[in-house]
């Protein structure tokens, strides 16, 4: 499982071989959250408000880039870093 991003204890990463529909993983700690990309959507998991916040900011700065990351993942191809929260 790729890490793409990592930002305030966050790491952000995306399975190659994950079912639809499209998401990615962010861990913190102890905590996990699965967040859908189109729409965004936490679809599963918990973490701390903050985490969360800061994690659906994030995606909706990097949609795009996210959306691409997941069809390279479907197409076993390398995944690109995407850019930290500032």
């Amino acid at each position: 499982m790729p890490t793409i991003s990592e930002f305030y204890g966050i790491t952000i990463r995306m399975f190659y071989n994950d079912h639809a529909p499209p998401h990615f993983h962010a861990g913190y700690g102890e905590y996990e959250l699965i967040i859908g990309i189109l729409p965004i959507t936490v679809m599963q998991g918990n973490a701390p408000k903050r985490v969360k916040s800061m994690v659906l900011e994030w995606t909706a700065l990097h949609q795009v880039e996210l959306q691409e990351n997941w069809n390279r993942c479907r197409q076993a191809q390398i995944l690109e870093n995407i850019e930290p929260l500032d």
